[in-house]
């Protein structure tokens, strides 16, 4: 959130008049629900799943003229009842964030400059890099001379968001490249 020395002077007016005026009684309540029922005014409610940890807590989403306007704890949801972590808390703000990237980011290897590319181009270089690995590192058979076909030297990871039959996808993928060393983010 960018403020500058006027948007801070105005809200800090705003925040001392508040507190002046709930201490002389004012119920100052409808005023705030009012002020929350602006910013959602003609906004779409969606529940969605806060993407930082396997627990999976149930966020609504509020979606106007395409863009996320609020996102808040979903009340209803028997997991979080809706409490928000601090990662889920700032999702709103992670979503706008300047410094968020958007595109794929290369550094090249002794490089210290990071580089725009494209999804092609970075879709291709993971599978040379996977397929480069595979046939440098890719053990057919063990000592005894029996068959392993194993690949040691890569490690997958999968994450809490992703449904079975995506997980079992991608451990087929994995198995039949040889990948011993499988881990799922939902389990540490």
């Amino acid at each position: 959130m960018l403020l500058n020395r006027r948007d801070f002077l105005k809200a800090t007016g705003a925040g001392f008049a508040y507190l002046s005026l709930s201490q002389m009684g004012f119920d100052m309540r409808p005023v705030k629900a009012y002020a929350a029922g602006l910013k959602m005014d003609g906004a779409k409610e969606v529940i969605s799943v806060c993407p930082f940890c396997s627990v999976s807590c149930h966020i609504i989403a509020h979606v106007k003229d395409g863009k996320l306007v609020n996102t808040e704890g979903d009340p209803d949801y028997p997991i979080n009842q809706g409490a928000l972590c601090a990662k889920g808390a700032a999702m709103l703000s992670l979503t706008r964030n300047p410094h968020r990237a958007m595109k794929p980011m290369y550094r090249a290897p002794y490089s210290d400059k990071w580089e725009e590319k494209s999804w092609d181009w970075m879709l291709d270089r993971i599978a040379d890099r996977v397929k480069e690995s595979r046939d440098k590192d890719f053990i057919e058979k063990n000592e005894k001379g029996q068959r392993v076909n194993r690949l040691e030297h890569v490690f997958a990871l999968g994450t809490s968001h992703m449904d079975n039959e995506e997980c079992s996808l991608v451990h087929q993928a994995m198995r039949a490249l040889g990948v011993v060393h499988m881990d799922h983010q939902a389990r540490i």
